[in-house]
Formats: structure tokens, sequence, C-alpha cells
């Protein structure tokens, strides 16, 4: 198998989609609608009100941008599938989605350990922040998200592209990431597969503890606080970002870490959905509802 040529696969066609398209239609177009008009909502607010132009708020607008590429690298061509007979994406299409697909996921994983460092920075070391968390920090620390993320997902997108498909290559999906391509082929998989997994303690565990880490130390702060009212506000400031890492690393850690053996496709493909597609309308929500300064802004703008 090692010998052939992994392009003999021209197109895929995506199996998750034998029932209920127009059902599946409606549905994807409904949330795709929410995102854009949530995260955009969200971006424009921290772009026009001078209140919100901060560091939490940078990086938050960054989120929302970021939320929009990732929804968008899947759900368009979702729905364009579920109006067809048989849902179908081209082979360089396939590594294309893939690749952005998980470079934002490894951007946003990156991003959310910021935002944590930001918190941090913010209640622990008050007097220090306004340098800490200067400007050209700022624009350094996402730029390097972004850079983590796409470095991250070439590394995976040039294994899968040695990769041999014999015959129909069917995914069990509705759309391209690195399991169902992997479950698909036909050839030695197990190098990629540790890839993956070793990706998922770099680019994933390790945000993730160092969030954890973040918030112990703010916990630790904030119970030592005298006064009542400045543990309400710290705590109403961490609450809303504590609950998208928590929603996205578990989500994510599902999607990816996933047993290689007894799966359900049907449960696959949700958990994937709720990850890539589901996480990303959420977010503005949870942060618009959490947080007392976006409500502001966004009655202000009403």
């Amino acid at each position: 198998m090692a010998g052939e040529n992994q392009t003999q696969v021209t197109e895929f066609v995506l199996l998750g989609f034998s029932h209920g398209q127009p059902f599946l239609f409606i549905l994807f177009l409904a949330i795709y609608l929410v995102t854009l008009l949530g995260n955009f909502a969200i971006f424009a607010l921290v772009s026009l009100d001078p209140h919100l132009h901060n560091p939490m708020y940078f990086f938050l607008s960054h989120l929302s941008f970021l939320d929009i590429c990732y929804s968008s690298v899947t759900v368009p061509k979702i729905l364009a599938n579920a109006l067809r007979s048989q849902a179908t994406i081209s082979y360089c299409g396939c590594l294309a989605q893939m690749f952005f697909l998980m470079g934002c996921a490894g951007a946003e994983c990156a991003l959310l350990a910021v935002m944590a460092y930001d918190r941090y920075a913010a209640i622990c070391q008050p007097l220090h922040y306004a340098h800490t968390m200067s400007q050209v920090v700022c624009t350094v620390a996402v730029t390097g998200c972004w850079l983590w993320g796409m470095l991250d997902s070439a590394v995976h997108t040039l294994l899968v592209s040695k990769l041999s498909f014999c015959g129909a290559a069917h995914l069990q999906h509705i759309f391209c990431d690195a399991p169902p391509l992997l479950r698909a082929a036909c050839s030695n998989t197990h190098p990629i597969e540790v890839a993956l997994h070793a990706a998922s303690v770099f680019v994933g565990l390790s945000p993730f503890l160092f969030v954890i880490v973040s918030y112990l130390h703010i916990l630790a702060a904030v119970l030592g606080m005298p006064v009542a009212a400045g543990q309400h506000k710290a705590f109403s400031t961490c609450s809303a970002h504590l609950l998208v890492v928590s929603l996205y690393f578990l989500t994510a850690n599902l999607n990816y870490n996933r047993p290689s053996t007894g799966y359900s496709p049907m449960a696959d493909t949700l958990v994937s959905a709720l990850y890539c597609i589901v996480t990303p309308m959420l977010n503005p929500l949870i942060y618009s509802l959490r947080n007392e300064e976006v409500r502001r802004a966004l009655q202000k703008a009403l």
C-alpha cells in the first residue's frame, strides 16, 4: 500500500446525510445565522464602544472572529450538500477543510489560554496589568495563537495527504476532519494517530492545564479580597470565560480522543457537530448573558 498514489481518490462521499436532509438544512442554516449574528455583534460592539477598548475585550473580539471562521469552514459546504442527492467533497477540498478546521481549533485552544492569563494578570497583578498586557503584547499573543494553530494543522494535513484511500471513499461524517479520514484510509494510520494524540496533549491539554492553573491563582486572590463586591465583580468577569473553556475543551477531547473501535458513527457526527458548529454559536450568547459590560454596550447600541 505504501507505494500507491494517494490522489487515486478524487472525491469523498459524506454519509452523514443519509436521512433528513431538509431538516438538517434548516437546522444548520439557523445555527449558522445565529453564529454570524452573535459573533458579528460582539465584534462590532468591541470595535465601536470605547468602554470595551481593553485587553479582555480585544481578545473576545478575536475569539468572535475566530468562531466566524470556524463555523464558515464547515457549515456552508454542509448546507450545499444537504440540498444534493449525494453529499460529496473533492479530495483537495476535503484536505483544505481539514486544514482550516484544525487550524482554527488549535488557535482557539491557545486563545482561551491567553484570555485566562489576561484575567490572572488583571486580578492577581493589577498594578502591573497595563504593562503586562500592553497593546504590543496583546497583538503578539493573538498572532502567536493563529500561527500555533496553523502550524499544528499543517503537520496533520501533510500526514493525512500521504494516506491511501482504496475503492469508494466513504466518510461516515458530514464534513472532513482527521478522525473520519483515518477510519476511511486503507494504509497504515498509526503514525498519524500518534501525532494526533501528541497534538491533543500539546495543543489541547497544555492550554487547558494552563487555564486551570491560572484560575486556581485567581480563585485564591478573589477569596482573599476583603470586600464582597470586589469578589462578585471578579467572578462575573471570569464566569463566562470558564463556561466557554469547559464546553470547548470537553467537546474537543471527545472529538479527537474517541476510541478507534466500538464507536457509533451517529454519535461521532453529533459530537463533532457540537464541537465545530454549535460551540461557536453559544460563545457570544454566553458572553452577552454573563457579562454586564457587554449587556450594557448592547443595550446602548440598541
